[in-house]
């Protein structure tokens, strides 16, 4: 069965992406900071590919879905070689979704306000540490014809008031997608604005926006997403509101 890493997996739509794979029958390396909240997350999507037929525990070894919890921060790249490692032990890795993303200022400021050390911390989750978690896992995904997503935003090409310092380590990472998939043809560079999720990251970035209970849950765009993997979609830019509505 195919193997996915996933990082920022404990919640939010890293974890709704791992929901749709275990129920699919996917193998799953699952990141996070939070141990305790990324081995309940890891605990429950188990339960998921059991009751969906799609397999077994870690423990049996007999499973056709298996889930690794591996906590820790994409930063470290002990961590990072961890991940890549837990997924080698399961297979391989046929995709590596970099979700974990930093804001940079909770919540989101002006430029003028925006501390520089916060823009350093977005650029190395969002930027610097999927470039490295790509190079790890690089020759397994060539030997797989492999898959990677990066999670994007609408900030990386739109100038929004206060997301200037997130948006420009999107914009960053856009930019290295669309290099690596230039670069790598025999892979597939997917780069994905997600659009604004209810989520714990939106509510961090926005915590007065009087939207919130109208924006669309993680479970919600998840499987719109996964219509790259089920189309073998071209290396692109992508946004889950387009992938929503068939386009």
């Amino acid at each position: 069965m195919p193997v996915a890493i996933i990082t920022g997996a404990s919640r939010g739509l890293g974890r709704a992406l791992a929901a749709e794979l275990a129920g699919r029958g996917w193998r799953l390396v699952l990141d996070g900071r939070d141990a305790e909240a990324l081995r309940a997350a890891a605990a429950g999507l188990e339960r998921t590919a059991a009751e969906s037929g799609g397999g077994g525990h870690a423990s049996d070894g007999g499973g056709a879905a298996m889930v690794r919890a591996v906590p820790g921060d994409v930063t470290d790249p002990a961590h990072r070689a961890a991940l890549v490692a837990a997924a080698e032990q399961l297979g391989g890795v046929d995709l590596l979704v970099n979700n974990a993303s930093a804001l940079g200022a909770e919540p989101l400021v002006p430029l003028a306000e925006l501390p520089v050390e916060g823009l350093r911390a977005a650029l190395e989750v969002n930027v610097t540490a999927p470039l490295a978690l790509v190079q790890a896992a690089l020759p397994a995904l060539r030997a797989a014809g492999g898959r990677v997503l990066n999670v994007s935003s609408d900030a990386a090409v739109e100038a929004y008031p206060d997301w200037g310092g997130y948006g420009a380590s999107k914009a960053a990472l856009d930019h290295l997608s669309a290099v690596l998939a230039v670069e790598e043809p025999g892979l597939r560079v997917w780069w994905v604005d997600p659009g604004d999720l209810r989520t714990a990251l939106y509510a961090a970035a926005v915590p007065d926006d009087p939207d919130f209970a109208e924006r669309p849950l993680p479970e919600e765009v998840a499987p719109a997403l996964l219509r790259l993997l089920d189309e073998g979609a071209a290396s692109g830019r992508y946004t889950a509101s387009a992938l929503r509505s068939g386009r």
